[in-house]
């Protein structure tokens, strides 16, 4: 009955955010949506900041427990990223209030997870630098994270999806380039 509860505040808090700004849903109006009283609102989440937390940490929860051994990058982060495109008022009225370092984080924890597996995948029989491949790593989580903050700060007006495919495409070999890069130069080295 507990997790059912939980799960019943979490999506009365996501509805209220798709349809709202942060700063104008109280702990009140998530306990009327969802049909509870305030103590058992408290029970399960210290406030408002907390249960937007959770909600973040077990998303990302949830995308860390996916298989990204198949497909492309792309793919991978366009599913890692379905909860913020599936609610993009949500976790945009998040971002453009006191939550924007928790979707910061948010993002990075999930492009950072996504570009780790697949540079591990794509350096299977390289012997690229351990060190080189966390680079590429960053890089591409830096890039990846920028564009979808630069997507919320302008509005969330165009398709992001289309440009992280398109990203891809443009970019299409550079990670086994510079994976075999690295390899070749760790081998000068040694």
């Amino acid at each position: 009955m507990s997790q059912l509860t939980k799960k019943a505040i979490i999506e009365s808090f996501i509805k209220l955010l798709n349809e709202r700004t942060l700063d104008k849903i109280k702990v009140k109006d998530i306990v009327e949506d969802c049909g509870i009283n305030r103590n058992t609102f408290y029970y399960h989440f210290e406030d408002i900041h907390a249960l937007m937390e959770e909600i973040l940490r077990l998303e990302t929860e949830r995308v860390l427990l996916r298989d990204v051994d198949e497909g492309s990058w792309e793919e991978a982060f366009i599913q890692a990223a379905e909860f913020a495109l599936q609610n993009k008022r949500a976790v945009y009225h998040i971002y453009n209030s006191a939550g924007r370092d928790i979707v910061k984080r948010y993002l990075n924890a999930i492009a950072e997870d996504v570009m780790a597996h697949f540079v591990e995948r794509m350096a299977r029989g390289i012997a690229a630098d351990e060190e080189d491949k966390r680079l590429v790593v960053r890089l591409y989580r830096a890039t990846l994270v920028g564009m979808i903050e630069d997507w919320l700060e302008d509005g969330m007006r165009y398709d992001v999806e289309g440009m992280i495919r398109r990203v891809g495409l443009l970019f299409e070999g550079n990670i086994s380039r510079s994976l075999e890069r690295s390899a070749k130069e760790a081998g000068r080295l040694r």
